[in-house]
């Protein structure tokens, strides 16, 4: 182990042998379709739970203009991001992106907040996932799970984690599969709903108008407000398609595949979105909707009657269960990449025979299910007042993390335009500066959303304070313990490995 040091932008790197880059390698098995399968996969779940407190907090209005304005931001940004990975081709993803552009502290705080959104929204899938499983069983077999759900907490998380440690092309593959299998049952969804005869488009506007919001109407029942109270929610049928340079040094070609994945990924989902909050509420009506733990089983209950619903529910639990494997890969390589680099304990970044990061894996599965612990103790103690909004608190955590990488890395990429135009780009984004401008405006937007609901402040003060904690103990210790990683080799010299 080489003990040679370099000191720059106020830390100090150590570099490392190739014996410490051989313990931590990952393998090329992803070629497009692999990408789109991981990206499908990473958000598929948004469309089956999540997306329908957008009805509750904004009104079926407030969430049809919330899903323009994100429809906006998602091209802006993977644009802007499909560029940035193809010129930086590493498993860091927005950290390494910002990494580059705004230095160590910049590249961190990038970092944690993808590591926050990622194990969190791994935790929110988990959360629906027991439910929609409870339901399924408690309906055809009678074992019901209520009271106990950590036992299905337990099961989901250490299955998956075992499917992601056993190689990045078992993932890939298994994401295809159930990429196909979930968008065939939106599908099977929105035919079944368009043949039963039982659509009430009037229902899409049953939330009465509140005389006390501000431009409240018929559309818009909590006023204009509820636009950016419904944005957080809206970001679930989208949130994890970032995730794609986090497979960077997975993919074959990342600088030609990247952004093509990117693509054709954000057009499936903005297809997909629709259909689920067109028909989905048009078949429960918005006031239903916006109240419901399961939306697709309770949609499909309302067309064929609980006992088939049940059957129809064990697919629709397959959608959940896609997202579940995406998104734990998203945190996974995320810790992985600031592992490696020394941000965080380098033990998290050793990959195992079949070259995946399982200690990583482990951790981040066993942060995200003692919140989950946490937040059923805490409804047990008052049920009436948090078992509504259990699900949506944690959701927003991870939103509240997807948007401040989101403002990081479209800050990343005008700085990277503007500071370093010798910068080699083999893919450009046709939005440019403007695209990404208003991405991170529209990040900003959401930040506001949070910050003036109530509800979930609390939520968000426990993560500023475990930021504080965290850039404390970076400022004291971590920032003399950096090792020369391909993103930060990159970020200081300027060439790849």
């Amino acid at each position: 182990m080489s003990n040679e040091k370099l000191k720059v932008s106020g830390v100090t790197y150590t570099t490392r042998d190739k014996d410490y880059f051989d313990k931590r390698q990952l393998t090329r098995s992803a070629g497009v379709w692999g990408l789109w399968g991981l990206a499908i996969a990473a958000v598929i779940s948004g469309d089956f739970s999540g997306w329908n407190f957008g009805v509750a907090a904004g009104g079926f209005g407030g969430l049809l203009v919330a899903f323009g304005i994100l429809v906006v931001m998602y091209y802006g940004m993977m644009f802007a991001i499909g560029e940035m990975a193809a010129a930086m081709p590493h498993s860091g993803g927005a950290y390494s992106f910002a990494r580059k552009a705004m230095g160590p502290w910049g590249g961190f705080i990038t970092g944690m907040a993808e590591t926050i959104e990622y194990v969190a929204t791994t935790a929110v899938i988990v959360f629906f996932s027991a439910a929609y499983a409870n339901g399924v069983t408690t309906e055809l077999l009678g074992f019901d799970l209520t009271g106990n759900m950590w036992i299905w907490y337990v099961v989901l998380y250490l299955a998956f984690i075992g499917l992601n440690s056993l190689g990045s092309n078992v993932s890939f593959r298994f994401a295809i599969i159930v990429s196909i299998i979930s968008i065939a049952i939106l599908l099977l969804f929105g035919i079944m709903a368009l043949a039963s005869g039982q659509i009430d488009w009037a229902s899409l506007w049953n939330i009465p108008a509140d005389p006390n919001a501000f431009g409240s109407s018929t559309f818009l029942p909590h006023g204009v407000l509820g636009i950016l109270f419904a944005i957080p929610f809206g970001v679930w049928l989208f949130l994890g398609i970032e995730e794609l340079p986090l497979a960077a040094e997975e993919a074959h070609e990342p600088a030609r595949d990247i952004p093509r994945a990117g693509f054709w990924a954000r057009t499936t989902l903005i297809l997909t979105g629709l259909l689920v909050m067109f028909l989905n509420t048009g078949i429960l009506g918005a006031e239903a909707t916006g109240a419901a733990g399961e939306p697709l089983l309770d949609g499909f209950r309302a067309i064929v009657g609980d006992g088939w619903a049940a059957v129809l529910g064990i697919f629709a639990l397959l959608g959940l269960l896609a997202s579940l494997q995406g998104i734990m890969f998203a945190y996974g390589r995320n810790m992985y990449s600031l592992s490696r680099a020394g941000y965080y304990p380098s033990g998290l970044s050793v990959t195992g025979k079949n070259k995946t990061p399982w200690l990583a894996l482990l951790v981040g599965g066993a942060i995200g299910f003692a919140a989950l612990i946490y937040l059923d103790w805490v409804t047990a103690q008052d049920p009436e007042g948090m078992g509504a909004v259990a699900g949506a608190i944690i959701l927003n955590i991870a939103v509240w993390g997807a948007m401040l990488a989101y403002l990081m890395q479209m800050a990343s990429f005008i700085i990277l335009r503007v500071k370093h135009p010798e910068m080699e780009r083999p893919y450009k984004s046709p939005w440019g500066l403007f695209g990404a401008s208003v991405a991170g405006l529209i990040a900003v937007l959401s930040f506001i959303g949070f910050l003036i609901n109530p509800t979930f402040l609390p939520a968000i003060y426990a993560i500023i304070i475990i930021y504080v904690i965290m850039l404390v103990i970076f400022a004291v210790w971590g920032r003399h313990r950096l090792i020369l990683s391909p993103e930060e080799r990159y970020a200081v010299h300027g060439v790849h490995e």
